[in-house]
């Protein structure tokens, strides 16, 4: 799966792990992608890969199945 947003296009980015002896490691900061079905601006039903900063704020409209 993607890790990247389709909405804001947020991905993993690399920094580093400090411990308190200040021993240093590199690492990944990794968004939190969901993949969820949403209406499209053409009002089609679609999945999709969202961060869920995205679906907090509101900027994807959720399709919901009945």
């Amino acid at each position: 799966m993607s890790k990247v947003c389709e909405v804001c296009g947020k991905k993993p980015v690399a920094g580093r792990k400090v411990s308190h002896s200040h021993h240093v490691s590199n690492r990944m900061f990794r968004p939190n992608i969901q993949r969820i079905t949403i209406k499209d601006k053409n009002g089609k039903v679609r999945k999709a890969n969202v961060c869920t900063r995205c679906m907090k704020a509101g900027k994807v409209e959720r399709a919901y199945m009945k």
